[in-house]
């Protein structure tokens, strides 16, 4: 299946990359053809071909096979179960040395995760250009507990989520409304997650920081 899902998956990215991706008809044909298990076989494969392939390819796979109606859960329930996977097998790989092989200097990076568990899951999920596998890897070999995991998943990837998905399930129409949408989401997560980036790491100030501390006011002269 590994495999199988592995070689759908380049193939789905070789095919974006050359622009000859079938037609959403083809594809929901596609899909009508292998019957009502072809939903419940996604997510095991989407689960299984992410340690290979980026979730968004896949998720613009489901949007094209399955439309961003029923893509859309599909792929936010599978992310989430990918998520919990990768975590899992670092935490495996690490064994009873979880939290021993950050740097000192990165300790507080332990103490965040587990500290604030669903909302740094949540914030990593919505930071652009932070790369999923590396945060999914990473809470592995610290205490992060899986449950904090799954809910900050489930609820920080939902607007990627949905526009890769519709992204997917309209490129044969990128002028659409639903594309235009999805477009246009992504923008406003970037900027977004850009301007979160630059308030936690101080390149941009703050309006306190920036219109500085007011000076106390001198005391009244007694008369």
């Amino acid at each position: 299946m590994v495999i199988y899902g592995a070689v759908v998956g380049i193939a789905f990215a070789v095919l974006v990359a050359t622009g000859n991706l079938p037609s959403s008809e083809e594809a929901h044909d596609f899909v009508d053809g292998l019957g009502p298990f072809a939903a419940v076989l996604f997510v095991p494969l989407f689960v299984a071909v992410n340690f290979l392939i980026t979730w968004p390819i896949l998720a613009g796979a489901a949007g094209l096979l399955f439309g961003t109606a029923l893509g859309t859960p599909l792929v936010l329930i599978a992310v989430t179960l990918a998520s919990l996977a990768q975590m899992a097998v670092a935490r495996r790989l690490a064994g009873d040395h979880k939290g021993r092989f950050l740097p000192q200097r990165t300790r507080r990076l332990e103490n965040f995760l587990t500290e604030t568990g669903a909302v740094a899951v949540m914030e990593s999920r919505i930071v652009p250009l932070l790369p999923w596998g590396v945060v999914n890897y990473s809470a592995g070999v610290t205490h992060l507990a899986y449950k904090a995991m799954a809910i900050g998943t489930l609820i920080g990837a939902g607007p990627k989520v949905f526009a890769y998905t519709a992204l997917g399930g309209s490129l044969d129409d990128l002028t659409s409304p639903e594309a235009i949408t999805a477009i246009g989401l992504l923008v406003i997560l970037g900027l977004a997650g850009a301007l979160f980036v630059g308030r936690r790491t101080g390149v941009i100030p703050s309006r306190r920081a920036a219109g500085g501390t007011p000076p106390p006011a001198s005391p009244r002269r007694q008369r």
